[in-house]
């Protein structure tokens, strides 16, 4: 509740500073800046030229930018030392009151920028919603980028880690510190030498194939149970 009541008071505030260093800005640029340099010359300010440009040029395009609420602090910064400009050479030996050309306006819109400068314009505003799109996007971008750095089969081939391969069951992803840690169960299988031609000791047709006692045998090194062996029939 209090952070939506600043931004109503940020926002009347702005656009009644705004609307004040437009009218002023404005009145110069009608007057031409000419006219504003001879001006500022007869009221002995420093570099009458740079001066009116400066004044001129911040007053109608910072009051722009307070009422759309565009660049509030950069802006309230200029504004600022453009105030402090003002009451130093001009308004400041005159007293406060505005009747007696005294600093009492340009102190009071001095405090104002001060404000934006160190509070910012509140959150109803260009400011406010440019921040809102480009903090989605960056979080829309990390996100994404997380999600790819998880995703599985990245770097590596799909079903292996960084390690080596997976083990048996994994489809890919890293391993876990408990299943790097876990032994393999796999069973070895020894590599059985190229089988004969038992062509001649079988009668079977084909060479390389196995007959039924080599099958046995190979099976009987899988299951580590001791192969079985079968008289041959009397002939």
């Amino acid at each position: 509740m209090k952070r939506v009541l600043f931004d109503i008071a940020a926002l009347i505030a702005r656009i009644a500073t705004g609307v004040i260093f437009l009218a002023h800005g404005w009145q110069k640029w009608q007057g031409g800046l000419g006219a504003t340099t001879q001006g500022f010359r007869e009221m002995g300010i420093p570099m009458p030229e740079m001066a009116a440009g400066f004044s001129t040029v911040i007053e109608t395009v910072g009051g722009v930018f307070l009422i759309l609420g565009l660049l509030v602090r950069p802006v309230a910064l200029l504004l600022l030392i453009d105030m402090i400009g003002a009451i130093a050479f001009v308004h400041g030996s005159h007293g406060v009151l505005s009747a007696n050309n005294g600093w009492e306006l340009p102190g009071a819109l001095g405090a104002l920028s001060l404000l934006f400068l160190a509070l910012g314009g509140g959150r109803i505003g260009l400011d406010a919603i440019f921040t809102s799109v480009f903090r989605r996007r960056g979080e829309r971008r990390a996100a994404e980028e997380e999600l790819a750095a998880h995703a599985p089969g990245r770097g590596t081939a799909a079903g292996t880690t960084a390690e080596g391969t997976a083990p048996a069951g994994r489809t890919g992803g890293p391993m876990t510190p408990a299943e790097r840690d876990m032994p393999d169960d796999r069973p070895e299988v020894p590599r059985q030498p190229a089988a004969p031609d038992t062509t001649r000791s079988t009668g079977s047709t084909g060479s390389g194939r196995l007959n039924d006692d080599d099958m046995r045998e190979i099976d009987a090194l899988v299951s580590d149970e001791p192969p079985q062996h079968h008289k041959p029939p009397n002939r």
